[in-house]
């Protein structure tokens, strides 16, 4: 069950990131798969899959500022 309410989670998450940056579905999901934010979602100890998911989109985008992986996009 754990790895459902994950799934859908994530399936949020890309979207919300693809509405924000204006960009496909796929590329978001790109970006969400070559994160931190990515390994800290699987990471069963640290349950950040808790956390909001305007919250994590935030994360999310402020590590790909931090990467200069928004340049790319832009």
């Amino acid at each position: 069950m754990r790895n459902q309410v994950l799934w859908r989670k994530i399936a949020r998450i890309v979207i919300l990131l693809s509405e924000r940056l204006n960009v496909d579905q796929k590329t978001a999901l790109d970006l969400y798969y070559g994160s931190k934010v990515c390994t800290l979602m699987e990471d069963k100890e640290i349950e950040y899959f808790l956390m909001s998911d305007l919250y994590i989109l935030e994360d999310l985008i402020e590590e790909l500022k931090v990467n200069n992986k928004l340049s790319a996009i832009e």
